[in-house]
């Protein structure tokens, strides 16, 4: 038998969070997902992804998922970073797609491409 076939974009991301809720209502950890834990769990999820490319070199980094021993643990730990947070926006109430194309307008405002084209100064607020 054939997996379900996974929704797409914004779909996709609705049922990854409601997959997450779930899972933590199973388990009873909604009483541990506070906002402050999730964001710990994040950021430690984030330093393991870390940890995999940290010494490699840019050509390795760029090729990381052509190695079969690496690749598969930065899929897994970005994974886990997606995870966690699914569920601090959800716990939040917020929804990541806008938040992500708000932010994205912002940084084109902040940085268009007129100014910012070929380099990686930072913008002032």
């Amino acid at each position: 038998m054939s997996p379900d076939p996974q929704p797409d974009g914004a779909a996709g991301l609705d049922a990854l969070t409601l997959a997450v809720r779930a899972f933590a209502e199973e388990r009873d950890w909604k009483q541990f997902h506070t906002p402050k834990n999730l964001a710990m769990a994040l950021a430690a999820e984030v330093g393991e992804l870390l940890a995999e490319l940290q010494w490699l070199t840019p050509a390795e980094s760029a090729a990381v998922m052509d190695d079969p021993d690496l690749g598969p643990r930065v899929r897994a730990e970005i994974g886990d970073v997606m995870i966690y947070l699914a569920r601090l926006a959800d716990v939040l109430r917020i929804d990541l797609v806008d938040a992500a194309q708000a932010k994205l307008t912002d940084s084109a405002r902040r940085y268009p491409v007129d100014r910012a084209r070929g380099t990686a100064a930072k913008a002032p607020r």
